[in-house]
């Protein structure tokens, strides 16, 4: 980001690299619309390439970034006159794009554990859900999450604890199934 604010135009490109992938999962995952994260993503991006000139350079940069994408995503809800869903609801995991992680060979053998872990994750209550995506998506620790949600490290901790019990029981009792 300090490349990028002294006008090194391709630090930018390494860094839309390096997060457009995860934020976008994020995004989609949180809202459960691919276009709507698509939308999200950009304005990220165009909020970073806007506050440039602003960044603060003691906050690690990772921090900054999700605090910017997380606050773009209460505002979309904000100004739909909505809070943030506890689950998706209308939310379909066939709907969400291939992950780019994902090899097709893989897809196929596991494509209903993948659709029921999804289903499971879209389920989560959302302060749950957010903490364990923040985690996976972007591997954060507990403390940085914690900061960037303003919650504390046991409350991130006890969240994290709590989606996975309910992720894990969940393919638990899909397997037996």
């Amino acid at each position: 980001m300090h490349a990028f604010a002294r006008g090194q135009t391709d630090a930018f490109d390494r860094l839309y690299d390096r997060y457009r992938a995860p934020l976008l999962r994020f995004y989609r995952r949180q809202t459960g619309s691919a276009e709507t994260a698509e939308e999200l993503l950009q304005e990220a991006f165009m909020r970073l390439i806007r506050t440039r000139d602003s960044f603060p350079h003691d906050t690690p940069f990772r921090l900054y970034f999700w605090r910017l994408a997380r606050n773009l995503l209460i505002d979309h809800y904000r100004r739909q006159h909505r809070s943030l869903p506890a689950s998706y609801g209308d939310f379909h995991p066939e709907q969400v794009a291939a992950d780019e992680r994902v090899q097709p060979d893989r897809e196929a053998c596991c494509g209903q554990q993948v659709n029921r872990l999804l289903q499971l994750i879209s389920e989560l209550p959302t302060a749950q859900r957010e903490a364990f995506l923040l985690r996976e998506e972007t591997g954060m620790g507990l403390e940085e999450i914690a900061q960037l949600t303003d919650s504390s490290r046991e409350t991130v901790k006890s969240r994290l604890r709590y989606a996975v019990g309910k992720l894990r029981q969940g393919m638990e009792e899909f397997t037996r199934e």
